[in-house]
């Protein structure tokens, strides 16, 4: 074989394996899908992963940081569930030690309640104009904030005024080093269209865990900077019956 010859057969090589690592990427992206199962009545809110409730759900897990390096220690559990009314999201949250806001409130929403330990979820209905969407939080304690989000918005407002009656149920098992958020949002807050099998969502969850000084900040899809705010890594959320 000539020098030509190889060389050309190298430059293939690389071309079919970029174009492997392309299709590998987009791949990968489409796997990046939550389903979540029908209810056919929407229950008291609990924060048990056991009850028949949550059970009959199919749990998805979050250990990467923004980063997309692995936490082991701090592997959340998710599951979610709907109805026609409402969508339903539980987080199973492991901790080594909690950041706690003083004196919480859950009788009103609590603005920049991420400036604490939190559980969240990005919610949008809009796949044309993906920078529009809503954000929802809960404490361990059960402190909450919802957010209607414009990423253009030119005004500084983030949207924390907007409220979309959503409810939350929280509490804190301290011998086992777990807590518990549970979230139900009206359907209606996110979506125009009916609660049906086969609506997708864009979506991605979040946590922000620990003290300051050794925060972590977990995502299940990482935007890979340090900004929550990446609506292009969103995954889909699938209704299915």
């Amino acid at each position: 074989m000539t020098l030509v010859s190889e060389w050309n057969s190298m430059n293939n090589f690389f071309v079919q394996l970029l174009a492997l690592l392309v299709l590998s990427s987009f791949t990968f992206a489409a796997d990046a899908v939550i389903e979540s199962k029908w209810a056919d009545s929407d229950p008291k809110l609990d924060t048990n992963p056991a009850s028949s409730f949550w059970r009959s759900s199919d749990p998805i897990s979050m250990e990467l940081d923004a980063h997309g390096k692995p936490e082991p220690r701090y592997r959340t559990e998710i599951r979610t569930r709907w109805t026609k009314q409402n969508l339903y999201i539980l987080y199973v949250c492991p901790y080594e030690e909690l950041n706690l806001k003083p004196n919480p409130d859950t009788s009103a929403e609590t603005n920049k309640l991420w400036d604490w330990d939190v559980a969240e979820a990005f919610v949008g209905a809009d796949f044309k104009n993906i920078k529009r969407y809503k954000e929802f939080e809960i404490s361990p304690r059960g402190e909450w904030v919802d957010l209607d989000i414009d990423l253009d918005r030119k005004d500084g407002d983030s949207g924390w005024r907007w409220n979309s009656g959503f409810e939350v149920s929280a509490r804190i098992d301290e011998a086992a080093h777990v807590w518990y958020g549970a979230m139900r949002i009206p359907y209606s807050a996110i979506d125009t269209r009916p609660a049906e099998a086969g609506n997708t969502l864009r979506i991605n969850l979040f946590r922000c865990q620990g003290p300051m000084a050794s925060r972590m900040y977990l995502a299940w899809q990482p935007p890979m900077r340090d900004s929550f705010h990446t609506p292009e890594v969103f995954g889909t959320l699938k209704l299915v019956k």
